[in-house]
């Protein structure tokens, strides 16, 4: 099969208007259904989404390939969109003009993905992408791949013969979980510089249509070191004793140099084979991309938890107690099932970590251990601890149970791991973990119930930044309840530092990855971050837990002195809440010395202060994203979501 069968004349528009990404995948996508090559527009529009959401597929150097293996596609097809320069966010920093989407059907058929796959690796071409921006018809376009069809093709995956059969000679393997683009994409980056830099190559891909190439023994025993680029499970234990440099699909794409020097220099750790009969995962950045396995994972759960809960609060703010004269059964409905989400983010958190530590066998141990957990009023913190101590202890099993006859190896993923895991993990989590942090969430009261009285601007920040630390966490909750304790006894100051405090850590995200420092954040943080307008005026504030997972070294610290900040003044302004949630939807509720309004303006002006200088400092502290292009690229691309 051909390029040309897949990119026709009606699927090939030269000058795209769009002059931002959502609008070059709405034009783009219009081109495919106006083609006939969608069942459902809408969900094929909202695959190409999902997985930009992941890691812009802005490859860099003018070039950008979105796509999407869905079922919503009718007939496998590419789109080609050219532009005067968009920016898509790509790796480099930089605008681009070569638009290549590809709609690839749910089970698209080897040649179809070969045929996908080939375009990827013509894009490589300097020369090529040039020809394809000169072009002024479709028909040039359309000829200009079937000159590049008909040339001879180097070998994707082997070494030049021009190259020097005594220099060091380097093995890769190259992955991603689709296997449309970035694979090829990798593997021809990397033959082409070895060829330029005097290096013998032999390049393995784990496509969508198989491995292909695949290194043999005398191969893994000859090499100097191996290059292992992917972002899905490939076979490990075979480069037992080698220096092995891991890293995701998108460095093989963006530095073949700096990689291929690396293995040249055998600057890379010898591995040591796991001796597990399973493929194992390539190292993702430790802790950090475990971390953000269960950040991705949750992230859903705390939009659509968030944005429900904060629906719910039009109808009043008790509107969802059947007992309160204000109850709606609907809002009760949208209240319930945004608490369902919110249930679930601490197993789903712990699960994911896990399973990306040990792969599917963590996952069961994980989600338990996160339950027992969120059960244990361990919290946030408590989910974090779960999730790496589950994935930990279903790696010693893997280890301990390696010795076992080889007849009991299938039920060991199935049986053994999660049985043996959720046993330990779980055990720990309800001996160890659960009750320290419980006594030290009775101490913390107790000591707060120290600070009233003279001291109570000190307390008004205390009490806020507490409940910015964990953000929904034992800490977060054990600042809560002592200010619903104090309302109770009829002290509405501190319920107002408190709620105060519980808004301004989404807002100060909101702020920074919208409006100070964009470019800072990924196309999935700044998605977030619109979002947590809603949570923040809402007093959601686990609408700021996934930037605080992904960077909690700045994110937690700019959010505890904005909300400290916030909790003070609001002290100063002597405002008074009596009601012990809703935020704005209960500031007719306020109170203060010259009254309703005033307090009203006094209170949102302190939020929105203690906002804007925690936003303010985390843009000061966030790390440009130009500077981490590769870093965010393995932040989603390698988080063991289904990308390509």
């Amino acid at each position: 099969m051909k390029i040309t069968d897949l990119l026709t004349r009606d699927t090939i528009q030269l000058d795209l208007q769009a002059s931002s990404k959502a609008a070059v995948i709405d034009e783009l996508v219009n081109v495919l259904d106006r083609a006939g090559k969608l069942n459902d527009r809408s969900a094929y529009k909202e695959a190409i989404l999902a997985r930009e959401a992941q890691s812009t597929t802005g490859l860099g150097e003018g070039i950008a390939i979105p796509h999407a293996k869905t079922a919503a596609v009718k007939t496998p097809a590419i789109a080609f969109g050219r532009s005067a320069g968009v920016d898509y966010e790509a790796l480099d920093g930089q605008p681009s003009r070569l638009f290549f989407m590809i709609a690839a059907g749910e089970n698209a058929d080897n040649a179809h993905l070969e045929t996908l796959s080939k375009l990827s690796v013509y894009l490589m071409d300097m020369n090529f992408r040039d020809t394809i921006l000169a072009a002024k018809t479709k028909d040039e376009v359309i000829a200009a791949i079937e000159a590049k069809e008909r040339e001879e093709e180097g070998p994707v995956d082997v070494s030049s013969d021009n190259v020097d059969q005594d220099a060091p000679y380097i093995l890769a393997v190259t992955a991603c979980p689709t296997g449309i683009a970035h694979t090829y994409m990798a593997a021809d980056a990397l033959r082409q510089k070895a060829e330029e830099m005097g290096v013998r190559i032999k390049v393995e891909t784990n496509g969508s249509t198989g491995v292909k190439n695949g290194l043999t023994q005398q191969d893994i025993n000859d090499a100097t070191a191996i290059i292992v680029a992917a972002d899905k499970a490939v076979e490990m234990d075979r480069f037992n004793g080698k220096h092995v440099v891991e890293v995701p699909v998108a460095q093989g794409i963006r530095k073949p140099q700096e990689l291929i020097n690396r293995a040249v220099k055998q600057d890379a750790p010898v591995y040591k084979a796991s001796g597990s009969s399973e493929s194992s995962k390539p190292a993702r950045g430790g802790f950090y991309k475990h971390l953000m396995s269960g950040v991705s994972a949750m992230l859903p759960l705390v939009v659509a938890g968030g944005l429900l809960i904060a629906i719910s609060f039009f109808w009043g703010i008790n509107s969802a107690n059947p007992d309160d004269p204000s109850y709606n059964e609907f809002a009760a409905q949208l209240m319930s099932i945004g608490k369902a989400a919110f249930g679930l983010l601490i197993p789903i958190l712990a699960g994911f970590i896990a399973m990306s530590i040990a792969d599917k066998p963590g996952l069961a141990p994980g989600l338990i251990a996160g339950f027992l957990a969120s059960n244990g009023n361990a919290g946030f913190l408590g989910g974090l601890i779960a999730g790496f101590l589950a994935g930990y202890v279903v790696l010693l099993l893997v280890k301990v149970l390696k010795g076992l006859p080889a007849a009991l190896e299938g039920i060991k993923p199935v049986l053994l791991y999660p049985l043996f895991g959720s046993f330990i993990t779980g055990m720990i989590m309800l001996l160890v973990i659960n009750e320290p942090i419980a006594k030290f969430m009775t101490w913390l009261t107790d000591s707060l119930n120290g600070l009233s009285g003279g001291n109570a601007i000190l307390l008004g920040m205390l009490v806020a930044g507490m409940m910015a630390i964990d953000m929904g966490g034992p800490i977060n909750k054990t600042a809560y309840v002592f200010g619903t304790a104090a309302l109770t006894a009829g002290n509405t100051e501190v319920m107002a530092a408190v709620m105060a405090g519980g808004m301004v850590p989404p807002l100060i995200v909101a702020f920074s990855s919208t409006l100070f420092a964009r470019k800072k954040f990924t196309p999935q943080e700044r998605e977030a971050g619109i979002a947590a307008y809603a949570m923040g005026a809402s007093f959601v504030t686990e609408g700021a837990i996934p930037f605080a997972a992904a960077d909690p070294l700045r994110v937690i610290p700019s959010s505890v002195i904005g909300s400290a900040i916030a909790g003070a003044l609001t002290i100063v302004f002597g405002v008074l809440l009596p009601a012990p949630h809703g935020g704005i939807f209960v500031f007719p509720l306020l109170d203060g010395p010259s009254g309703t309004v005033m307090a009203i303006v006094g209170y949102a002006g302190a939020i929105l202060i203690g906002s804007l200088v925690g936003a303010a400092i985390l843009s000061f502290l966030k790390k440009p994203l130009v500077d981490q292009s590769v870093a965010k690229a393995e932040m989603t691309e390698g988080t063991g979501t289904k990308a390509s």
